[in-house]
């Protein structure tokens, strides 16, 4: 990751939208964490640091961090038709109810960013998730936004990739005994791991989590999403 000074009013700005305490609101989609605690695959605070790894392995590496470092490109490069396509390539290559729940929270991400944009490519994006003429993923309308404030690629992922999964942590609680104070420590090993791992995104998309698709086949009435708002 490169040498990157981020401006205490930028920094500020990205803690509060990536806060899900804020009315914008967030949506996680835990990618099978119940089934596996279930199976008794995640049971304690190693076997969740295993789980949280490999999400980042099987989903974000192949998926999320490719589809960002694309869109930073056509932003980079004013290539405001291309950013559309792509943007309906990532909202297909989702299941219909996280689409669903992506161009929500993008449309109300909006809501509360859509002011005082310099950016001529950003505006323009934005006026066309306004009017109907793109979907408007979460994903993309936050990495426009990373974009105007002049955050780099990388910086933003890691910021992006730490929310999820400190979210993702949280649920974790709630499903089965761990103590809080072991999800810290697990949360805080990951710094070493994060700024290789998105350094090391696939060139190609893949939108296919092993790990989901093997327990959610064996839990198929099971909702594997966490909504926060």
């Amino acid at each position: 990751m490169e040498n990157h000074t981020i401006h205490t009013k930028t920094l500020s700005r990205l803690l509060q939208i990536f806060d899900a305490s804020f009315p914008s609101g967030s949506f996680i989609h835990t990618f099978g964490l119940e089934p596996h605690v279930l199976l008794g695959v995640v049971y304690d605070s190693q076997s969740l640091k295993n789980y949280l790894l490999n999400v980042i392995l099987d989903q974000y590496q192949k998926f999320e961090f490719s589809y960002v470092k694309k869109a930073y490109k056509n932003l980079q490069n004013n290539r405001l038709e291309r950013l559309i396509k792509e943007d309906a390539k990532y909202t297909a290559m989702q299941s219909y109810e996280l689409s669903n729940a992506s161009r929500d929270l993008g449309s109300n991400y909006l809501k509360h960013i859509n002011f005082d944009i310099k950016k001529k490519v950003v505006k323009d994006y934005f006026n066309a998730v306004q009017v109907g003429k793109t979907e408007g993923s979460e994903l993309m309308v936050l990495s426009a936004y990373a974009y105007e404030l002049d955050v780099n690629c990388d910086t933003f992922l890691l910021f992006w990739c730490k929310k999820n999964i400190v979210n993702i942590a949280y649920a974790s609680l709630k499903i089965f005994r761990i103590k809080p104070s072991q999800v810290q420590k697990l949360l805080f090993e990951f710094d070493d791991l994060l700024e290789a791992l998105i350094a090391n995104s696939a060139e190609n998309i893949s939108n296919f989590n092993p790990l989901f698709e093997e327990n959610i086949f064996q839990h198929k009435n099971l909702e594997p999403k966490l909504f926060a708002t």
